[in-house]
């Protein structure tokens, strides 16, 4: 795994009222969830890293950039990190449209301490899911990248299950040729069998 996968997930908590920040703080150590807290959007968007694992919590609310915003510009920056956001009664029309775009959960005040904390793991549960899926992904693209273009089309023959005769004569190529091209195949995408290259195939 890359650096940031084995970094530890901390939960990021975006809010602008003392008392809510107080309390999320008291529960965060409660549970020894690792956390940090921001008093506004901007604040957390000057120090937030896109690689970081966690998730975060967010007020709808506040005072300059809200939390729909500051939703849309993590969006922008192609920052899957995974938001909850707590919501006031009148809110949950804003939350239902941030559901749309991809928050995993909202809550509404007031609140109980396990129900945050429920989201809470759901959330972390989801990203390290994310993450590990965009690793898979990077790690396939990467041995894709060593094949050569004949290696690269013998894959893609290979994967929708069409046996050696097939492909040698598609490829107008002898039978030999495609089992040295398939044999490399299998050696550079560090497949063991055809079913772990149809895996790969379908994780792009």
């Amino acid at each position: 795994m890359n650096n940031q996968s084995r970094q530890t997930p901390t939960v990021f908590i975006v809010d602008d009222d003392a008392a809510i920040r107080f309390a999320m703080e008291a529960l965060m150590e409660s549970v020894n969830l690792p956390y940090e807290i921001y008093d506004s959007a901007d604040d957390f968007l000057g120090k937030e890293s896109k690689q970081r694992p966690g998730c975060l919590i967010l007020d709808i609310r506040m005072p300059g950039l809200d939390g729909l915003e500051l939703q849309q510009e993590l969006i922008n920056r192609k920052n899957t990190l995974p938001i909850i956001f707590i919501t006031g009664h009148g809110d949950v029309p804003m939350a239902v449209e941030a559901m749309q775009k991809g928050a995993v959960d909202f809550i509404q005040k007031p609140f109980r301490d396990q129900e945050l904390l429920d989201c809470i793991r759901k959330a972390l549960a989801t990203d390290q899911k994310r993450r590990e899926s965009c690793e898979r992904v990077a790690q396939v693209v990467d041995r894709l990248g060593k094949l050569t273009k004949r290696e690269r089309e013998v894959f893609d023959l290979v994967v929708t299950g069409k046996p050696n005769k097939i492909i040698a004569f598609e490829l107008n190529v002898s039978q030999r040729t495609v089992e040295i091209h398939r044999a490399r195949v299998m050696e550079k995408m560090q497949a063991n069998s055809l079913a772990d290259l149809v895996k790969m195939h379908m994780t792009l």
